[in-house]
């Protein structure tokens, strides 16, 4: 590591030198750190907060909850961890995920090799020097020979852009950004934009503690009651006497989540009273295995539609505004969007000081010093959330200016969608990789088991590179567009280009629509990222 003096002297100019640089020390970040030390290269990790964490750093929004089960959404690296480590729940909060998050940090002593409060802003390749250079906000300068992006696929906050935000006089926050100290609001009018997987965990939680709660909903989510409870001392014994089975399993599951026991029968192989039975059954269990009930219910309209129509049934059983139960009903079709797990979220909608509002009907203007205005209303509040998500996959690595070779800007080669070879890597930029990046399951699966799986195939192809003396590593561009290619095709043989969601990008205005994850499960992925690394790196430009 050197730190130098810039050529006028009246300011400190520090650069560092590593083997490698990761951006970002979220779950991804921290094992590629811990991975890449114990082959002996000399890292440091960028991170723009004061912790660890990643999204469970930042997203501590009331009721931020894993939709994974907490015995899973785990580490499976270490046994010693997968043992002494208690989840309290079946699906835990984000204050536990976070201490969890620490707790690895600090008994892997990772600390010292994570640079916190340093955010990237630009990112750029030297090829005579064969190395990535990286600049701070700060104006510090980091150099690495290879570089990892584990900036997370939800950590771009999609920020509000409502005309007249400057002009509200009262408080308003980002789901994505939520203060650490919390918000409090009892006795508070309280309006929240959005309807999706945050909004559909914080609405119980705030309507509980607010005067009121109005809801402006643009388009309604399906969501499955999560069942949460505290794990029994015995069933956590029972998991962690078969944790190798388990993690198996996951690695075996098209999700990579052991308990989500996909059906082998087609819907309408089996009678309308069986499939009912079986859904209900999934149902009451609860967690996002619903829609794995069935093999068909992700490529045929008619499989689909009884899923959907199922848990449109139920939100009418439920919410007894029918009204509002119609509103609340989607029309699309099922696993489009992503699903949602929630506590009592429908419930909520029979308290009296909870409002839905269709902004369809009536279109949000922007904000006005009271609060929302709609086309034909004002809505006064003392405090506006916005929870309306991320520009997911993309929007953090695009924020970074990243420049490869010849001076190539990822931004334009991304302006008509994501270009990337098995997610991990992109012609013209050499020795960078991404962690679950477009073109890889990622957030179609469990996060944990896919970033593991990840972090273990560029530890073992940085220690070929090492062993064989090779400097320089990039997929060649044939190869990058034919699994563009099968990525675009999976995609089409399923049902998920029928609604606009953030997996195609249809959240952020201008942004090509393109499915970005690769929809054909865990276990095909990883087979071919291992026949990649087993034929000496097929695909890749090694020199």
């Amino acid at each position: 590591m050197t730190s130098l003096k810039s050529e006028s002297g009246s300011t400190e100019k520090h650069t560092f030198v590593y083997d490698v640089i990761v951006v970002g020390a979220g779950f991804a970040g921290m094992y590629m750190l811990h991975e890449l030390r114990k082959i002996g290269l000399n890292v440091l990790v960028l991170e723009e907060a004061t912790g660890v964490g990643g999204t469970w750093y930042w997203n501590r929004y009331p009721g931020a909850r894993c939709d994974v089960e907490s015995m899973e959404y785990s580490y499976s690296f270490s046994n010693e961890l997968q043992q002494e480590w208690n989840w309290s729940h079946r699906f835990s909060t984000q204050p536990e995920i976070l201490e969890y998050a620490n707790h690895v940090a600090d008994r892997f002593d990772l600390r010292g090799h994570i640079k916190f409060e340093t955010r990237v802003n630009s990112v750029e390749y030297e090829a005579g020097e064969k190395q990535w250079l990286l600049r701070s906000s700060s104006g510090e300068e980091f150099y690495g020979r290879y570089c990892v992006m584990a900036t997370g696929t939800l950590s771009s906050v999609n920020q509000p852009k409502f005309a007249g935000l400057d002009k509200y006089q009262g408080d308003w926050y980002v789901t994505g950004r939520w203060p650490h100290d919390g918000v409090d609001f009892s006795g508070k009018n309280v309006g929240i934009i959005g309807t999706g997987s945050s909004a559909v965990q914080a609405i119980p939680v705030i309507a509980k503690e607010a005067k009121h709660l109005t809801v402006f909903q643009r388009t309604a989510n399906y969501s499955i009651p999560a069942k949460n409870r505290p794990l029994e001392s015995n069933e956590v014994d029972d998991i962690k006497n078969r944790y190798a089975e388990i993690r198996k399993q996951a690695r075996e599951n098209r999700a990579g989540i052991a308990s989500m026991k996909p059906g082998l029968n087609t819907a309408m192989s089996v009678s309308e009273t069986e499939r009912h039975d079986e859904y209900q059954r999934r149902w009451d269990e609860g967690g996002t295995g619903f829609t794995a009930a069935y093999s068909d219910i992700g490529t045929d309209d008619t499989a689909n539609f009884t899923a959907a129509e199922f848990v449109r049934d139920k939100i009418k059983e439920t919410v007894n505004n029918s009204v509002t139960a119609e509103l609340l009903s989607p029309t699309n079709t099922i696993g489009c969007k992503r699903l949602c797990a929630d506590t009592d979220y429908y419930e909520t909608y029979n308290r009296v000081n909870v409002t839905l509002l269709d902004v369809n009907v009536d279109p949000i203007k922007g904000l006005v010093k009271e609060g929302v205005q709609t086309e034909n209303n004002v809505y006064e509040f003392d405090i506006v959330i916005f929870a309306i998500g991320f520009d997911a996959m993309t929007g953090a690595l695009l924020s970074m200016n990243i420049k490869g070779k010849e001076g190539l800007q990822l931004r334009d080669i991304w302006s008509d969608g994501p270009q990337s070879y098995l997610g991990l890597s992109m012609a013209g930029f050499p020795n960078l990789f991404t962690i679950t990046g477009p073109g890889s399951p990622s957030v179609l699966s469990n996060m944990m088991t896919s970033i593991e799986q990840h972090v273990e195939w560029i530890r073992d192809c940085l220690s070929y590179m090492e062993a064989g003396g090779f400097r320089e590593i990039e997929p060649k561009p044939s190869a990058e567009e034919r699994w563009m290619s099968h990525v675009e095709e999976i995609a089409a043989n399923t049902l998920r280009y029928t609604c606009n969601s953030w997996y195609v990008g249809a959240n952020i205005p201008g942004k090509k629509r393109i499915f970005m994850p690769y929809a054909g499960g865990i276990p095909p992925y990883r087979e071919k990222c291992d026949q990649v690394a087993a034929s000496g790196y097929d695909g890749f430009n090694i020199s």
